[in-house]
């Protein structure tokens, strides 16, 4: 294994949730071995994207209610194609050559997996991106 990949699994943390078994599914292998770990590690960085597309949208995020601040995130990800794919690229970029040959020959069905954990790990921390924590 070359030096990047070594240093690359070094920072993930350990989630003692993501469990791997024999029987699971290869995407339910690949999400809770890599995605997971790398979503956790990457959780500032997504936090800090997400406050800065809310400042592009001149901070309306803040005027709604609760659930409607959910499915603002919820839109934000799954239909801006632009910021989605700059999510996307903060994990994959995290991925060592093995883990980006593995996602490659599944890459739609773990995109969506993806973006699912990214969604819940953004609406899990939606009390930091109150605005007095954004400025």
């Amino acid at each position: 294994m070359i030096t990047r990949d070594i240093e690359l699994l070094a920072l993930r943390p350990e989630i003692s949730s993501a469990i791997v078994r024999a029987e699971m599914s290869f995407d339910e292998k690949f999400q809770n071995k890599t995605l997971r770990p790398i979503i956790k590690l990457q959780n500032d960085l997504l936090l800090a994207s997400f406050r800065n597309y809310i400042s592009k949208y001149k901070n309306g995020f803040y005027t709604l209610a609760i659930e409607k601040r959910l499915d603002f995130i919820e839109n934000a990800v799954q239909k801006d194609i632009k910021f989605r794919n700059a999510l996307k690229g903060m994990v994959i970029g995290q991925f060592t050559l093995e883990e980006f040959e593995l996602y490659i020959q599944n890459s739609s069905a773990l995109n969506k997996r993806m973006m699912h954990l990214v969604i819940e790990r953004i609406k899990n921390n939606i009390q930091l991106l109150e605005y007095e924590y954004s400025h």
